[in-house]
């Protein structure tokens, strides 16, 4: 019967390798429809209850709370963030000694029978044969061990690993800089959009009012053929155009729903802004350049991002000299057997050993060559960094400092091309002029109009690229957590401390 039972139990064991080796080399099953359409559906559910609702018109302070709190970009970044400080958390526990409970079962299905030999005349032993441990037998124990260059090398892996978070964090930094500036560029075309929608609607009915005119009395042969022919030619050139404006602008909101985070079936959903004060931050224009070379080389997110990656060369060059000490390992272990042979079926064991992989040292230049090789790459990569941060200070300020000036001829434009339109009105109204003359004037209101958001929109992004390359983003502790009109009430205190140009 004990016998049988060790048969069946070694039969179980060996059933259940077999059972995982086939469950190793299964293949890859394709998703079918039904899986992926059930995974589309929740996923869209879930980005729906996620985003706040809208309750009127969006602001701007808003529009970029909503897409530092909802936009799924950015909302990746905060996870890898998360991912990269858990990973620095686990690699600390390498530093604790190992460990290990242990618990194991033997069978064999004939007794350990075995002969002696007399060590001096190399006969054999006239003694019977002797049986030294049972058929089946379990072994239980407790083992502690530690290693002081296994300790040295976790240590600095776990410096490194804390580096890489700080990493992390600068590329979520650059990630809201981008963010807020495209939030910024749909914002403001949003906002000609909403501004252009009635002077389109009604510069395009009188044109179309006009051309149908213009038709009639070329099919009346009143007139030289080819003089409604031209007319009908400008006419066309004008609608062309308008079409060419309300396409410009028909993706904008669209475009700022889905920087908002807004959910799928809010996209297609007519979507207003309040358009704020014409923003004034030419007041960086008048900030000392050496000032602004200092806060960009302090916190610039791409510089700080390059000098971790230094501290990260250091720490594997350590790594690597670690490797020319010997390895120093103790361990100590409880012992538990139920072999009833033994007389002894519990004990202690301790043990310290000391090593050294002599033909290591072969490879140790090499290893210490590439460290340092990468000590130097690593400082190179900053001072380029370094360079490249205040070539593009002096490149952002240069285009926020054009781009101001764009805008302001364009506003002169807009304003001069407003009052000719009036003019042209009340002589139309008068007789004076035929109707081409008003749709021509139409037209060219709702360009330079057109062309002022478009300035706007430029200095808006160029002012954004300048902020990002001081590194001055909203910093928002706690945003993910924080409620929407608290995070809105942070970035807009923010962005008045923008406007007012302080370096803080």
């Amino acid at each position: 019967e004990k016998n049988f039972r060790g048969r069946v139990q070694l039969t179980a064991l060996l059933g259940s390798a077999i059972w995982l080796t086939g469950c190793a080399n299964l293949t890859s099953q394709a998703l079918s429809n039904e899986e992926i359409q059930s995974q589309v559906q929740a996923d869209r559910q879930s980005l729906s209850q996620e985003s706040a609702p809208l309750t009127g018109a969006v602001s701007l302070e808003e529009a970029i709370a909503r897409a530092i709190k909802y936009n799924a970009a950015q909302r990746l970044r905060g996870m890898e963030e998360a991912v990269a400080q858990g990973t620095a958390d686990v690699a600390k526990f390498d530093m604790l000694p190992k460990l290990v409970a242990s618990a194991g079962y033997r069978y064999r299905d004939k007794d350990l029978i075995s002969r002696s030999t007399d060590s001096v005349t190399g006969a054999p032993s006239l003694a019977h044969p002797y049986i030294s441990s049972d058929r089946e037998s379990t072994l239980s124990s407790l083992s502690f061990s530690w290693s002081l260059l296994d300790f040295g090398q976790s240590y600095y892996a776990a410096r490194q690993h804390a580096d890489r978070v700080q990493i992390a964090a600068e590329r979520r930094r650059k990630a809201i800089h981008t963010l807020i500036q495209d939030v910024r560029i749909a914002y403001w075309r949003v906002a000609a959009a909403q501004a252009l929608e009635s002077s389109l609607k009604t510069a395009s009915r009188d044109a179309d009012k006009a051309l149908d005119d213009s038709r009639k009395v070329e099919a009346e042969k009143l007139r030289s053929p080819l003089e409604p022919l031209r007319y009908q030619r400008q006419l066309l050139e004008n609608i062309r155009l308008l079409e060419a404006v309300q396409q410009e602008l028909s993706s904008a909101r669209i475009e700022l729903a889905s920087l908002m985070g807004l959910p799928p079936s809010a996209l297609a959903l007519p979507l207003r802004v309040v358009e704020p004060a014409t923003p004034n931050a030419q007041r960086w224009l008048d900030q000392p350049v050496d000032k602004l070379e200092d806060r960009a080389l302090l916190l610039n997110p791409d510089l700080r991002e390059s000098l971790y990656n230094a501290r990260i060369a250091n720490e594997e060059t350590k790594r690597v000299m670690l490797r020319m000490f010997p390895g120093l390992s103790f361990n100590y272990g409880l012992n538990k057997s139920t072999d009833s042979y033994l007389i002894n079926d519990r004990w202690q064991e301790a043990g310290l050993q000391i090593s050294f992989n002599l033909l290591g040292l072969l490879s140790l230049p090499a290893q210490r060559q590439l460290a340092d090789a990468g000590v130097k790459l690593a400082d190179q990569r900053r001072l380029a960094t370094q360079m490249a941060v205040l070539t593009q200070l002096h490149v952002a300020r240069l285009q926020f400092a054009n781009a101001v000036h764009q805008y302001e001829r364009a506003q002169s434009i807009a304003d001069v091309d407003q009052r000719i339109s009036e003019q042209v009105g009340n002589q139309v109204q008068a007789d004076k002029l035929n109707p081409l003359e008003r749709v021509s004037q139409q037209t060219a209101t709702i360009l330079s109009v057109l062309r002022r958001y478009q300035a706007l929109s430029n200095m808006q992004a160029a002012g954004s690229r300048l902020q990002a390359t001081l590194g001055m983003e909203p910093v928002i502790e706690g945003s993910d957590s924080m409620p929407l009109p608290e995070l809105t009430q942070a970035v807009a205190k923010s962005l008045q401390s923008w406007e007012a140009g302080q370096l803080q």
